[in-house]
């Protein structure tokens, strides 16, 4: 037997050895499991890849809208009509310490957590400005928009049970997160415009926009706002996910 024929036998010798080692091995690691999502990020939709025997990637997005706060929500007289709005597109890495228990460390790499509203005060009642008090003009009200907005980009740690991926053959899974965004704190802006009275009901009256000290308090009022949010700096996850393994 030539030198060229025994390597040839030597070689598929070798991948006959182990090739049923390799498929043995390679079927450990399941190709990808779905799941529906609940939670303090809202309701999404998620995936996972096993990418080592004890670790996943996983990849998801969330979305919560509400736009009931109609009049419900008063400060310094100041009403407000807001509407929430969650979406976040978020990606996690998913190490297993023992069983479905499992550590998560990713961001969200999309955070459109966002307050949106309107604001009026009806003509003739007083409203407060940096701890100074205004009346709104019977003839221009004064009305205006407010907006909260977070970083778009917040790192994220979990502590998590179950695994949307499971080295078994059971394909229904259950998954539960705890953790927190750290999002950094809501940026609050507030905007009016219209006109308001500074001595009194009908007097003293001109446009806010034309008078410097009511806009240095519009702006020192956005940052008492903006003081009182920064508990909110780190947003709480807790997230239900039930999914299927193909």
């Amino acid at each position: 037997m030539s030198t060229r024929h025994s390597l040839a036998l030597l070689i598929l010798s070798c991948a006959g050895a182990f090739a049923p080692v390799s498929f043995a091995q390679s079927s450990d690691y399941p190709k990808f499991g779905i799941a529906a999502t609940a939670g303090s990020l809202g309701a999404g939709v998620e995936g996972a890849v096993s990418v080592l025997r004890h670790s996943n990637l996983r990849f998801g997005f969330n979305y919560f809208s509400y736009s009931g706060f109609n009049g419900t929500y008063s400060n310094d007289n100041l009403t407000y009509n807001g509407k929430l709005r969650l979406a976040s597109g978020e990606a996690l890495f998913d190490q297993y310490l023992a069983g479905p228990l499992h550590i998560s460390a990713g961001a969200l790499l999309y955070d459109g957590f966002q307050a949106t509203g309107t604001v009026h005060v009806p003509g003739g009642n007083s409203f407060s400005l940096n701890h100074t008090t205004y009346y709104s003009d019977a003839v221009d009200p004064v009305t205006g928009t407010g907006m909260l907005t977070s970083r778009k980009v917040a790192p994220e740690v979990l502590i998590g049970f179950g695994n949307l991926a499971p080295r078994s053959a059971r394909h229904v899974t259950v998954n539960v997160d705890l953790g927190v965004a750290f999002q950094g704190s809501p940026n609050a802006q507030l905007n009016l415009g219209g006109s308001v009275c500074v001595t009194g009901p009908g007097t003293g009256c001109g446009a806010i926009n034309t008078l410097p000290v009511v806009q240095a308090n519009i702006a020192a009022e956005q940052t008492k706002i903006n003081n009182s949010l920064t508990l909110f700096k780190y947003y709480p996850i807790v997230r239900l996910s039930i999914g299927y393994k193909f």
